[in-house]
């Protein structure tokens, strides 16, 4: 096997990590009443512990925040009691976790939002796209501009969510600023048209994310807060005109807030990853925290990359679906699992927790 760092050691703020495989936010649909984590997402994530660092799915920092069904919370109590579950028994195997909070902003439906309302967003534009409501996939509902007095409400749920994400026992939080949900989508020009302070130039578009960044870094400590953006990703009808400019100042301030990584989903998310031109190493070089990089990386091409010193952490997504025992595959240079797509979103332990460890696949075949 050729030689890699990907099993290395790696100092993340205060934590050692055992290798630099990181499992990347993965939504799966499997929150019980109260978008509570289940029984199952507690054995689902003790299987995966083996990683680097584990990324929750997206956990939504309220009920406006909500887009998807079956999706957890990180803002009631029960939520709270619900996670700590999960990192109590990763915990116990060794393992490091990180709560992924989001807020969907437009991309909802309005069954899913305090009192039927509309979702909120920049501005009062549908993106085209679908949520899954109900069992099924549907169309996003029409949202409403969120008002400049309700923006400082937005910010606390971010800071409450972390402090509950504390509580719960996670190592760390990471910010969902990519994929177009709501601090994207006041980033991009496509989906901001607002003409205040939060509407226009770059700085004044990059202003909800930096000031979210700033309050979770205050409430959990900067080397405990990290964020997800993707620069060039179409997903959930997000543009922007010119993405280099604005993503390397977002880059710059994060930088001077000292967050511990910045985690690059490189390209469209799921998809190609040269869908637009876009320089990557800019990021890299004015970040001198970790880069973590996602998006459609195997390990030939997690090798060429942390060799080159392009990344520090390599996220892998679909991969660590079919396989809790990613590194130990890898490692031994074993084959992988498929996945079965059909069982990603929704349902119970089948496609969720019920994929076969190296040892037990070899086992079964005997």
């Amino acid at each position: 096997m050729s030689k890699t760092k990907l099993f290395e050691p790696y100092k993340l703020g205060p934590i050692t990590l055992p290798n630099r495989l990181v499992m990347a936010p993965l939504t799966r649909n499997r929150a019980v009443a109260g978008m509570v984590p289940s029984p199952l997402a507690v054995e689902y994530y003790g299987q995966r512990a083996s990683a680097g660092l584990l990324i929750t799915e997206a956990s939504q920092v309220s009920q406006q925040g909500q887009g998807y069904q079956d999706t957890p919370g990180i803002y009631s109590k029960e939520q709270v009691a619900g996670w700590r579950k999960v990192t109590d028994r990763v915990h116990e195997r060794g393992g490091r976790i990180f709560i992924q909070t989001w807020h969907v902003g437009r991309v909802s439906h309005t069954s899913l939002q305090p009192n039927n309302g509309a979702p909120v967003a920049p501005s009062a534009m549908r993106a085209k796209g679908k949520t899954f409501v109900g069992g099924t996939f549907t169309d996003i509902s029409e949202p409403r501009a969120l008002t400049l007095e309700e923006i400082p409400g937005i910010i606390e749920s971010f800071k409450r969510g972390t402090a509950n994400a504390l509580e719960a026992g996670f190592d760390g939080v990471e910010i969902h600023g990519a994929n177009g949900y709501l601090l994207d989508q006041f980033a991009r020009d496509s989906s901001n048209k607002r003409t205040d302070a939060y509407g226009g130039s770059i700085e004044n578009r990059a202003k909800l994310m930096l000031e979210v960044a700033a309050v979770v870094a205050a409430e959990a400590g900067a080397e405990r807060t990290g964020i997800r953006i993707s620069p060039v990703t179409p997903a959930n009808d997000v543009s922007d005109s010119n993405p280099q400019p604005l993503f390397d100042y977002i880059v710059d301030r994060l930088n001077a807030l000292k967050l511990v990584y910045i985690h690059v989903i490189e390209g469209a998310t799921g998809g190609p990853r040269d869908i637009a031109p876009f320089d990557y190493g800019s990021l890299r070089k004015r970040f001198k925290g970790t880069y973590v990089a996602n998006n459609g990386y195997d390990f030939e091409l997690a090798t060429k990359v942390l060799a080159a010193d392009a990344a520090d952490l390599i996220a892998f997504g679909k991969p660590f679906i079919s396989n809790p025992d990613l590194v130990e595959r890898l490692k031994a240079g074993a084959p992988l699992n498929a996945f079965d797509k059909a069982t990603f979103y929704g349902g119970g332990a089948k496609g969720y927790t019920d994929y076969p460890a190296l040892g037990e696949a070899l086992d079964a075949a005997q």
